[in-house]
């Protein structure tokens, strides 16, 4: 250390305290880092990276930003997934010996914003906690900026771990290094990059403190080792109270229904596939809120259906009522405009960060919340009355804010013109010297043009020189007498002071100074006095955002004419003109084609749907996962009627995709989907496979699709919608009792081919690939080709059925068929069943035998091709294949 001056010592010995972090050290108007935090932020930042004097080392690298712009930069380094430290001066530089004492005030980091582009209005910026206990999970998730915190557990179960990480897509995540360890190979549903933290100082203590009313000392030890490792670690790096974490949201995740991260995607719950995007999604077609309050709280209902019959009808309760009384919804609508995010102003004004905006924000919506209890009071909903019964309307803390803030204040504390006149005596006198001052300036403007006969005199201000006379070049010979003294040059102009002048300047700068002193002390006890009121502003923040849900989904409910479903404990689902509430919504006017779905315990629980592509199948099979979901939200259904049970888990399994970083293919992908699903499933389970069996040849495809539907069928019992191409396992429906078969309707006119989108009982005949190849806008060559391939196949298929026949000799002597399923295998090492009676055949025959079973996968693979969604690169290439295998043949 001893070769850098006295300054670089300083910032190298407080960088050791941060050394996972941009350090931003404070030095003048601006932010400077230093050695590879230069080089980094200068290319993370895009900005000029320079150098400095460091000592006997000679230029160290160095780049910096304004103070007053820091926010933007920080915020950017953040959004790609750093820390910054905040190293600031603390101690005032006109009475500091030697280099001024410098700390790091707070460390920012992705999952603690405050403030700024990172945070968006609609949706929750968590730091997740992991910890572990004799194989129990611990689970804690915070917002700091709304303080929140959600905590739960999961017993012996990772997977269960990781389908509750993927509710929450934290920004963060801290706790046991082995299992963050773990937890970072797995494939988290979101788009935010995710910093990861080991943590080992478990801060119960800090937990004691924070919550003295034994909530912690009640928790199960893997759910306090995971707050605890928060809490510590948020203190340590904010370095100030985070009293508004109040309140720990305890629960157990058997109070939801579990949605792993691939059903999550699937359905589209919360945003797109392909755009990642929520315009599309569930929640943007249910979301009506008028609050960020409410838009965020919608978002977990969308993540966590209830498996709560009477939570869920006392939603439906609410939503009914206003889905009835459109003067009311609009009523509630109207007051929830004017009330702005309570949840992150609360946030900021215990956190210290809040201004006098904020606190006319807070002022601004206190003032609508006793009509918006009224509208709810007496309405004819017991729940809206029930959520607003114990409300407390924080009435005093409004009249303090009205009593003290400004309509128009400053943006900056440090400025003055905050605090009203007749609020505090002093600053009331200062206000009327400073006012006084600056009539007598300008009376003396007037005397002093009078005196000199100069009309374009005139008195100014700056902040380094203080109050001035001006007049210009060609004038200043009229100021040359002894009262005038000369104070700066400009180039058209000389400017001078006075004796009178400058002893009126230091009354006028003192009041002014003093003003804002004053000013910046009443405001930070205010703010002072309101932070202490957090839990009665954070409880009523969550009663806004409550009523917000509830007309939100009634005002979708009404818009969209959907219906109250039916909940119950029963095994039934009996959805009649069900619709894809999204697909619907976007039709832009068309009119969507409604279908019936009825699974049933003593008839039908599996449903086996062939057809061709672009028919409707996976429409049909979302839309009934999505209409369960909305229902145990608690909002009414996109169907004529429902009767939904309370279903405990959906599994989808709708198309697939290469996992390349895994070395996992699509069929080993859809595998590993088909694993989970015939582990975790149970009787109250929905369960949704689109294609099953592709991805490998047409023979083990079939044989695995007809594996896992007898299981599913026989041995779990759930609830099971199965849509495939293989049209042969339609007769399963022969020998599972509680399987039927359902098909696509198509409407055949010549070339032409119409999807109906209707569902039909029985089983389709063809998939009508080549069709839907021609309509992506294959070649004709290729579809005209495919034809005719497919016509050779045909015949050459029923060729190959006969072979399989072998005879048997009957009692008369007559040789008779046997059944196909009990056909005799052929051999090419002379198998002696083919000496008693069975057809022989020669070389030649058995390989054009073997040559038309190959043309048939061929064809199979033709019919399964998604071509669709394939690009045209993978269209030409999924061609040429075809041509090789053809080639080879």
């Amino acid at each position: 250390m001893a070769q850098y001056t006295p300054m670089m010592q300083q910032y190298l010995s407080i960088k050791a305290e941060a050394q996972d972090a941009f350090l931003f050290f404070r030095l003048g108007d601006f932010y400077e880092l230093f050695f590879e935090d230069a080089v980094n932020a200068s290319r993370e930042l895009e900005i000029t990276l320079t150098g400095r004097e460091g000592g006997a080392q000679g230029k160290i690298p160095m780049c910096g930003v304004p103070y007053h712009a820091a926010e933007g930069y920080i915020s950017r380094l953040i959004e790609k997934g750093y820390k910054v430290a905040i190293c600031e001066q603390v101690e005032d530089p006109a009475v500091a010996k030697g280099v001024v004492r410098r700390e790091i005030v707070r460390t920012i980091t992705p999952g603690t914003v405050m403030e700024g582009k990172a945070l968006g209005d609609a949706s929750n910026n968590f730091i997740v906690s992991l910890a572990m206990h004799e194989g129990s999970y611990g689970i804690a998730a915070c917002d700091l900026s709304t303080g929140e915190m959600h905590v739960t557990s999961t017993q012996d179960s990772y997977s269960l771990l990781l389908d509750e990480l993927n509710v929450y897509q934290p920004a963060e995540m801290i706790g046991d290094g082995s299992l963050l360890e773990k937890v970072r190979g797995e494939s988290l549903y979101g788009t935010k990059p995710v910093l990861y933290t080991a943590w080992t100082d478990s801060g119960s203590q800090l937990a004691e403190k924070q919550w003295p009313e034994n909530t912690y000392a009640d928790m199960d030890p893997s759910r306090q080792r995971a707050v605890g490792f928060l809490l510590d670690y948020l203190h340590k790096t904010q370095k100030r109270s985070i009293t508004h974490i109040s309140r720990l949201a305890q629960y157990d995740t058997a109070q939801f229904m579990t949605l792993d991260p691939f059903t999550r995607r699937n359905l589209e719950l919360t945003e797109t596939v392909r755009e990642r995007a929520k315009k599309g999604s569930l929640l943007w077609l249910l979301d009506k809120s008028v609050t960020a309050m409410g838009a965020r709280l919608l978002r977990r209902w969308v993540d966590k259906p209830l498996l709560s019959k009477r939570s869920i009808d006392q939603r439906l309760e609410a939503v009914d009522v206003l889905y009835n009384q459109y003067i009311l919804r609009e009523d509630l609508r109207e007051e929830l405009k004017q009330i702005y995010d309570l949840e992150r102003l609360v946030g900021r004004i215990s956190f210290g960060n809040a201004n006098a905006r904020d606190l006319l924000a807070l002022k601004l919506s206190l003032a609508r919340i006793p009509a918006l209890i009224e509208l709810c009071s007496s309405s004819s909903s017991q729940t809206l009355q029930e959520t607003v019964a114990k409300t407390d309307a924080c009435r005093d803390v409004l009249n303090w804010i009205e009593a003290s803030i400004t309509n128009e204040p400053p943006v900056s504390v440090r400025e003055g013109g905050m605090i009203k006149a007749g609020y505090h005596e002093r600053l009331d006198q200062l206000r009327e010297a400073s006012s006084n001052g600056k009539q007598w300036l300008a009376e003396l403007e007037k005397r002093e043009r009078e005196l000199t006969g100069i009309r374009t005199l005139k008195i100014g201000f700056n902040k380094v020189f203080g109050y001035y006379i001006e007049v210009s070049r060609a004038q200043s010979a009229a100021l040359q007498d002894g009262r005038y003294e000369r104070k700066q040059t400009l180039a058209n102009a000389e400017r001078y002071i006075t004796p009178e002048l400058k002893e009126k300047e230091a009354l006028i700068l003192e009041a002014e100074e003093k003003m804002v002193d004053i000013e910046y002390d009443l405001f930070v006890e205010l703010r002072e006095r309101v932070a202490a009121q957090t839990a009665r502003l954070q409880s009523l923040a969550s009663t806004i955002a409550t009523v917000d849900v509830y007309q939100s989904l009634g005002t979708v409910s009404a818009a969209n004419q959907y219906r109250k479903p039916e909940i119950g404990e029963h095994y039934e689902l009996a959805i009649e003109g069900g619709r894809h509430p999204i697909i619907e919504s976007m039709m832009d006017g068309g009119r969507f084609v409604a279908n019936d779905t009825r699974l049933t315990k003593e008839e039908t629980r599996m449903l086996l749907i062939t057809g061709p592509n672009m028919a409707g199948k996976s429409t049909y099979m979302r839309q009934a996962a999505l209409i369960c979901i909305i229902a145990q939200i608690g909002c009414f259904v996109p169907a004529q009627s429902a009767r939904i049970p309370l279903i405990d888990r959906i599994f989808t399994r709708i198309g697939a995709a290469d996992d390349l970083l895994s070395g996992q293919s699509t069929f080993m992908v859809e595998m590993m989907d088909i694993q989970v699903m015939t582990a975790k499933a149970t009787n109250r389970s929905l369960v949704i496979i689109d294609e099953l069996g592709r991805g490998t040849s047409t023979g083990e495809g079939m044989a695995i699709a007809q594996a896992v539907i007898e299981h599913l069928h026989n041995y779990t019992g759930c609830k099971t919608l199965v849509s495939t191409h293989f049209h042969e396992l339609a007769h399963l429906e022969e020998s599972l009792e509680f399987l039927s078969n359902a098909c696509m309707a198509v409407q055949e006119s010549g070339e032409t081919v119409t999807f109906l989108r209707k569902l039909i009982p029985g089983a389709a005949s063809t998939s009508y690939g080549i069709y839907c190849a021609k309509l992506a806008g294959l070649p004709e060559s290729i579809i005209d080709r495919s034809y005719a391939l497919l016509q050779n196949f045909d015949q050459k298929s029923s060729g190959i059925k006969e072979i399989q026949l072998s005879y048997n000799e009957s009692a008369a002597g007559a040789p008779s068929l046997v059944a196909e399923n009990e056909a005799v295998q052929l051999s090419l090492f002379g198998d002696p069943a083919l000496s008693k009676g069975a057809v022989k055949l020669s070389k030649a025959e058995m390989h054009a035998a073997a040559i038309s079973v190959q043309q048939m996968e061929l064809l199979d693979g033709l019919r399964k091709a998604d071509v669709l969604n394939m690009t045209p690169l993978q269209a030409i290439q999924y061609v040429n294949e075809l041509k090789s295998k053809l080639q080879q043949m």
